[in-house]
């Protein structure tokens, strides 16, 4: 509950079979998503994942196949989402927290107005890598 799960199933074969430029594109995708709600969110440097400061706000897993993608990312969007990290250490790394778009924007939008927003950065982006990948 409280987070916007995404599971794309994708053949990265069609997007130049480059999983880090598929990783840094859903990241980049969340990103524009919270910069809708006002969140200046970020990418860090060795880390996957989605950061508000030093807080994470979304998670990123993915597998792939022969080509094909399995899993996908997780973006807290309210607080009732949070509590389950307080059992594990986010990205195995001490002292990192995380938030929700709630807590960092003071909005509280459903998962379906979050899911619409997604999903047009996601698909700009996928079709931004896909024309890229055929040039």
């Amino acid at each position: 509950p409280g987070q916007l799960v995404g599971y794309p199933i994708l053949d990265l074969q069609n997007y130049g079979k480059d999983l880090h430029a598929y990783l840094r594109l859903l990241e980049e995708s969340l990103v524009a998503t919270l910069a809708d709600f006002s969140i200046v969110a970020r990418r860090r440097e060795g880390l996957t994942g989605v950061w508000v400061e030093d807080r994470k706000i979304a998670s990123i897993g993915v597998g792939v196949s022969k080509w094909v993608t399995m899993h996908g990312f997780a973006l807290n969007i309210s607080p009732e989402s949070l509590p389950p990290f307080l059992a594990i250490t986010p990205c195995g790394i001490d002292g990192v927290t995380t938030t929700c778009l709630h807590h960092e924007s003071g909005q509280h939008p459903d998962t379906q107005e979050v899911g619409k927003a997604t999903l047009h950065h996601l698909s700009t982006k996928l079709a931004e890598l896909a024309e890229n990948s055929t040039t």
